[in-house]
């Protein structure tokens, strides 16, 4: 099988995994949070990040109130900084520190006198933000090529003080070809090497790993360009393969190479860099020819000895192939009438080759057998037959004529041997390989002992008289079946049973019939949780929604949790703005405290509303874990919010009426 080598530096970078969190921690804290733009060029991770409420907004001007808005990785202009900073909304930097620090450099050394010129993508929202922190003339390059066509276009940038620098995730080579042409037609540049050092090292090691691997599989955003830039690295020296999910590799031919590197772009979260690590391995395994001729090795006494006996038993004339009546059955032997003058019987090892055939149970007096005369003794006047070397020679035509076509057999799996499993399919034994075996790797082959199964022939030894067969080739095909029939009839809002088979950091895949659909980690509870396992386990049977389709992308989003159990729900039906309810202090922030109601629901005890007197901290006033009685002031059902007052239930101190009554009592002592 081919190796697969996974490159060390794949996946988050440190300023897109810095941004991810921030956000993630946001969400978690109960915060409604937009971005500016897309965080990353990554659709799988804007669409976990929406099903956890995050908005996707082009404008400060979609913000809606109490909204935190988040400033993506890639930067922002000038003036679209300046837009947000007076919109009044409230807003996190979470742009990459590399791309901050291009920002600061074209912003301390430009001028109306010094150009700019950037190397990157003109179109990408990281070249934009660059370009509009120059302060005079700006352009912007692709290549070493562009370089001179800009200089002949504006022949005075050959002479100008020039400031040269690269968006973070610019080809090494063409930023090296570009430095070179720039300082050959300019006298006066300034050249700064802004490429990222994460950005650096990963184009490196993918050029080294693409020079000694047969061929390529990067993963990530096709709009990502650090992805195309490592695709672009690549396939100049091997055959290079851009996928953006497991789900693509379905379409691409890996078999043939003996080495496949795997890298992925810097915006490509580790779970799925795990999952297509996983999918390669699993078609690769289905690519590879069988070479476990060895597994036999355990058998090969019974099956050699049943070869040669075959092989003369089919040169056979048709005296020897006798039909038998039953006359009578024991536990060692089955007797019978052959029409001959001597007694004919069946060893118990000769009526199957399935070990745990039961002759008295499936044979009656007066049954009639088709046999093969295997010895005759007529001094004692009997003859030795067998009911399975007869029928195996049938058997083994049938599977010999099934080798490579689409035909589809059935058998009983018997045991589990070194390797594989044994199929007695009408008393031919076949050998099916453990990777060939079962629907997944994590299956275990002592569950189909006993299990009829269907299996097609991929390999035939005539000589040696051995047979190697596929059920995970079947499944396969009842698999697509079972996704055709489920994508012509599936709609949304649909209940479904299905069971758990697997369990990722950000949510859980369950088989619905034939077809995997994933619970986003949001969708397993109501109440939060750090990891699926919490909820559901691999194995379990599990009652999900279809919440949404994807046709086009093969992707099913599964709802799991109930609304019966929405705490949201529960909290509405007990209680309502002025009720009295005695909760739990959860934790802290500059504004006030929250407090548990009921699991899965917190109110706001605004620091207004702590006491009856000024309260310059909310742990001047309160500790974490205390219980207090409260007054619900407020309940917002669009947003999902709760205010709680223990104010209200607290007497108001009369500090203007003393006031007034000491001034009174002053007067008159005056008089």
């Amino acid at each position: 099988m081919a190796e697969v080598i996974l490159a060390e530096k794949a996946g988050f970078c440190f300023g897109v995994d810095r941004a991810i969190k921030l956000i993630e921690k946001l969400a978690d804290e109960g915060k409604s949070v937009a971005t500016l733009g897309p965080i990353i060029h990554n659709q799988q991770v804007i669409d976990d990040l929406a099903k956890r409420g995050v908005q996707v907004v082009e404008s400060p001007d979609e913000v809606k109130e109490g909204t935190i808005l988040v400033l993506r990785t890639h930067g922002v202009t000038r003036e679209v900084l300046r837009e947000v900073e007076n919109s009044g909304c409230e807003f996190v930097d979470a742009v990459c520190p590399f791309v901050k620090k291009i920002h600061k450099i074209v912003l301390d050394n430009s001028s109306e006198e010094v150009a700019t010129i950037i190397a990157g993508d003109e179109n990408h929202p990281e070249v934009k933000g660059i370009k509009s922190c120059a302060k005079g003339e700006s352009y912007v390059i692709s290549n070493d090529s562009d370089v001179e066509i800009l200089i002949k276009k504006y022949p005075h940038l050959a002479q100008k003080p020039i400031i040269f620098v690269s968006q973070t995730t610019f080809s090494i080579k063409e930023w090296q070809k570009s430095v070179k042409k720039i300082n050959l037609l300019c006298t006066n540049v300034k050249i700064f090497d802004t490429i990222c050092s994460a950005t650096e090292e990963r184009q490196n090691e993918a050029e080294h790993l693409s020079r000694s691997c047969d061929a390529m599989v990067i993963v990530g955003g096709r709009h990502s360009s650090n992805t195309r830039k490592l695709y672009s690295v690549c396939e100049r020296n091997c055959p290079a393969f851009l996928v953006e999910t497991a789900a693509e590799l379905n379409g691409i031919t890996l078999n043939g190479f003996n080495s496949i590197g795997l890298t992925a772009g810097a915006s490509t979260p580790a779970g799925i860099i795990k999952e297509v690590l996983e999918t390669m391995s699993e078609i690769l395994k289905d690519n590879t020819i069988i070479e476990e001729e060895r597994a036999l090795d355990s058998v090969a006494d019974d099956f050699d000895f049943a070869a040669a006996l075959e092989e003369s038993l089919n040169n056979m004339n048709s005296d020897q192939k006798v039909v038998g009546t039953v006359l009578n059955i024991t536990n060692t032997e089955i007797q019978v009438d052959i029409g001959r003058k001597q007694t004919g019987y069946i060893p118990r090892d000769e009526y199957s080759n399935d070990p745990n055939a039961d002759p008295k149970a499936e044979l009656k007096i007066g049954d009639t057998l088709n046999l093969i005369i295997m010895k005759t003794n007529d001094q004692e006047g009997v003859t030795m037959l067998s009911k399975k070397r007869y029928d195996s020679i049938a058997a083994w035509d049938v599977i010999v004529q099934a080798e490579g076509t689409d035909t589809i057999l059935e058998g009983v799996v018997t045991e589990v041997i070194r390797g594989g499993v044994i199929v007695v399919s009408n008393n031919a034994r076949l050998f099916i390989p453990a990777s060939l075996a079962t629907a997944s790797r994590n299956d275990k082959l002592e569950d189909l002992v006993k299990q009829t199964v269907k299996f097609k022939v991929i390999e035939v030894n005539k000589q040696r008289r051995r047979a190697v067969g596929s059920i995970r080739a079947v499944l396969k095909e009842e698999r697509k079946a079972n996704e055709e029939k489920f994508w012509a009839e599936a709609q949304e809002g649909e209940v479904r049973k299905g069971v758990v088979k697997s369990l990722m950091k950000f949510g859980a895949f369950v088989d619905i019939g034939g077809v995997d659909g994933m619970i986003h980690v949001s969708e397993l509870s109501w109440n939060r949780i750090k990891d699926p396992s919490e909820v559901v386990s691999v194995g379990d049977e599990v009652e999900v929604t279809i919440k949404s389709l994807n046709p086009e992308k093969k992707q099913i989003a599964l709802g799991y949790k109930k609304l019966e159990d929405n705490p949201w729900e529960i909290f509405k039906s007990k209680y309502a703005v002025d009720s009295e309810v005695e909760v739990e202090i959860a934790n802290f922030t500059d504004f006030g405290a929250f407090a548990h109601i009921i699991p899965g629901i917190d109110g706001l005890i605004h620091i207004s509303q702590i006491a009856n007197k000024h309260v310059a901290k909310p742990a001047d006033a309160l500790k974490i874990g205390e219980k207090v009685n409260v007054k619900i002031t407020e309940i917002d059902e669009d947003r999902k919010r709760v205010s709680l007052s223990i104010r209200a239930l607290l007497p108001e101190e009369p500090v203007a009426e003393e006031a007034e009554a000491a001034e009174e009592v002053a007067e008159e002592a005056a008089e």
